[in-house]
């Protein structure tokens, strides 16, 4: 690894020097080349120039005179200009008056002369100019000569290839030696770090070198190891203090699961207790009151009567508050065993449970409703309850009451809602609604114990649910529940 950082580090400045030094190189070459072609360009043009416009001021007379031998003679000349290819005077009227060609060039030459200009014409630059005197166009003087431009930049390429070559070459061999001022600090805190990663020894220390920047990395690095070192040990201390306290509250745990254990089965065992001991006596008040009631037959009057419906009416009313009360307390014991759950078939077997298929009774419409993953013997409880509810209260509508049962889902929650058109209640007591032994309606006007929607509350609470009220004094009541949209591969819950 330390060998891998070491090139790589290495190779990273070389590199940048190079990019650097190249990029410097081409900046400069560049510069000096453009400048010397634009140079180039520049005289040649002038020096072209001043040859056309020497030829016409020699030739005006000769022309004036129709004289081309003279204007020949002129043209002549030119076999002392190597660079001049070919050369022409035209008449005003655009007529070949006299002609010079370079040997070995094409005696080519234009029909018409063009206006004054010139161009580049491949790799030779063509010039025309006007012959005047006193403001009067006696004719056009054509010069073509060779433009070297071309043959230049290649040259120029070249020489820059050459010198890039030798430079990086410079460069490189320079950087190769230099570079190693930096990189060897560097690599010693790099090779330093590696250890101390690998054999935890947070005691060992770089060796500074220089004072510059890197020297300051080397002090940096120092003081950060020898904080860390600091903070190892008091770690080590730390740890060694948690894993005491772990161990003693492991301790301390199993010694309280034991005794809640241990409390859990008196509490069973009490409940189991209690539950026989206050059955077997409300059973006996309720059958020796029924017993009474038909042996004394006509023995008896109305209020007599009354009396015992009264003492039997009540002996089955508090067996109901023991059993609801034994099933409450029996929730927050009991594990939730989550099962994938048809809520529809559930609904329907709680609704018929609750009484709803007997004659005179709500209608009932039962929606489609989400499947979910739960507990179907509590959520039976709970669908029994908030059934029982929404009947009992919408009785009062005799053939008008309505029960309605519908169900929804999204991502993360499935949603129940059971709606009824009964009596209703004031939102104003809806805190009181699932509280133990609450009532908001009169035992006289509505029987129950006050315990069923606690129970539906502590059910749902259990899922991870939420369930809640709305209501409205006569214009009945709407129950919602919502439980966590899970998929059957999510976790079992535990109590």
């Amino acid at each position: 690894m330390s060998l891998e950082f070491s090139r790589s580090l290495r190779l990273k400045l070389i590199g940048v020097i190079l990019l650097t030094t190249l990029a410097a190189l081409i900046v400069a070459l560049v510069a000096i080349i453009a400048y010397d072609l634009r140079t180039y360009h520049r005289n040649w043009i002038a020096d072209v120039t001043t040859q056309a416009e020497l030829l016409g001021r020699t030739s005006a007379s000769a022309i004036a005179f129709d004289d081309p031998q003279v204007a020949k003679e002129n043209l002549e000349l030119l076999r002392l200009r190597p660079r001049v290819q070919a050369a022409a005077i035209y008449t005003a009227r655009g007529a070949l008056f006299a002609n010079y060609v370079k040997p070995g060039t094409s005696p080519e030459f234009p029909k018409v002369p063009e206006a004054d200009g010139m161009r580049v014409d491949g790799r030779s630059l063509v010039l025309y100019r006007r012959i005047v005197s006193d403001k009067e166009i006696l004719g056009t003087v054509y010069l073509r000569t060779e433009y070297e431009m071309l043959t230049r930049i290649r040259d120029y390429v070249g020489i820059a290839v050459a010198v890039v070559i030798i430079a990086m070459l410079v460069a490189l061999f320079m950087s190769t030696h230099l570079q190693r001022i930096i990189t060897n600090p560097i690599l010693t805190i790099a090779r330093i770090a590696r250890e101390v990663v690998e054999q935890r020894d947070y005691s060992r220390r770089a060796k500074k070198m220089s004072e510059d920047e890197v020297g300051v990395l080397v002090d940096s690095f120092n003081d950060m190891l020898a904080e860390i070192e600091h903070r190892t040990g008091e770690l080590e201390v730390s740890n060694t203090e948690i894993l005491r306290l772990n161990a003693d509250l492991e301790d301390r745990v199993r010694d309280r699961t034991a005794q809640l254990e241990a409390a859990n089965r008196e509490l069973e065992a009490f409940s189991f207790s209690v539950s026989h001991d206050l059955r077997a006596p409300l059973r006996h008040i309720d059958g020796y009151a029924h017993m009474l009631k038909e042996d004394a037959g006509d023995q008896l009057d109305d209020d007599m009567r009354r009396y015992l419906d009264t003492i039997g009416e009540s002996a089955r009313r508090m067996g109901m508050l023991i059993d609801d009360l034994l099933a409450f307390s029996r929730l927050g014991r009991n594990p939730v065993t989550r099962v994938p759950v048809d809520m529809n078939a559930l609904a329907d077997r709680a609704l018929r449970d609750a009484g709803g298929s007997q004659p005179g009774t709500a209608q009932v419409s039962l929606g489609p409703l989400p499947p979910v993953y739960a507990d179907p013997m509590l959520l039976h409880q709970v669908w029994v309850n908030l059934l029982s509810n929404a009947l009992k209260y919408s009785a009062t509508r005799g053939a008008n009451a309505r029960v309605e049962v519908s169900g929804e889902s999204d991502d993360t929650v499935n949603r129940y809602i059971v709606r009824d058109n009964g009596v209703g209640f004031d939102m104003r007591y809806a805190d009181k609604l699932f509280g133990v032994f609450q009532r908001l309606h009169s035992q006289d006007e509505f029987e129950g114990t006050g315990v069923g929607l606690a129970i539906v509350q502590r059910i749902v609470n259990r899922h991870g649910g939420r369930v809640w009220a709305e209501a409205k004094p006569d214009h009945g009541a709407t129950f919602t529940i919502e439980l966590p949209n899970i998929d059957a591969n999510a976790t079992e819950a535990t109590a």
